[in-house]
């Protein structure tokens, strides 16, 4: 399953397993009635920033609308190389591929980004949903990280711990790529599984 098919199956699942409407998702995440028609009937590919207000309307990370619920069980806790999921922001061209084994139950997921030099990516969530306790470790290069009112300058080998709040913005001021790891988990921890 490609990634826009993976993203258009687990918003529409997650969206009808909450009894959700189209109009109730809108207006819970703020994304409008026609975006998440398109996302679920693969029409368009959502940038970031959409994803992670459907996210936090749903009750799930960001991280977790990447997990392929039927390829993982509780009996093989591997995610191969090749199976993760990897997907590109189309307005920022960041490249994340989901680490995390899909479908398997832990508080836990994982996450490695590729950051291209010059660009900036901002998650804007007035009202937070979930909360999430993120870890960012630079692995290469170096980004600014902006939480609330304070800006983190990270370089390879520094790690920044962070509770999302309502704004995020991860900035690369570099002529360079570069790649970080996100370690994350949500506060009342529910499983990914329906």
């Amino acid at each position: 399953m490609n990634v826009d098919s993976l993203i258009a199956k687990r918003v529409r699942d997650l969206r009808k397993q909450r009894g959700h409407t189209l109009d109730k998702l809108a207006e819970l995440s703020g994304v409008s009635r026609s975006m998440i028609s398109l996302i679920e009937r693969e029409e368009t590919s959502p940038t970031a920033a959409v994803l992670n207000k459907l996210a936090d309307a749903l009750g799930v990370t960001l991280a977790s609308l990447f997990a392929d619920e039927t390829q993982g069980t509780a009996e093989l806790p591997l995610a191969r190389f090749a199976q993760q999921p990897v997907w590109q922001d189309p307005a920022s061209g960041y490249v994340r591929r989901q680490v995390s084994p899909g479908g398997y139950a832990s508080p836990i997921e994982l996450v490695e980004v590729m950051f291209p030099p010059g660009e900036t990516v901002a998650f804007d969530n007035p009202t937070r949903n979930i909360a999430t306790h993120q870890q960012v470790w630079m692995l290469e290069g170096a980004m600014e990280i902006t939480t609330e009112e304070r800006t983190w300058q990270l370089h390879a080998g520094d790690c920044l711990a962070m509770v999302l709040g309502q704004r995020i913005v991860f900035r690369n001021p570099t002529g360079e790529p570069a790649r970080y790891a996100v370690v994350l988990t949500s506060l009342a921890f529910t499983s990914r599984r329906p």
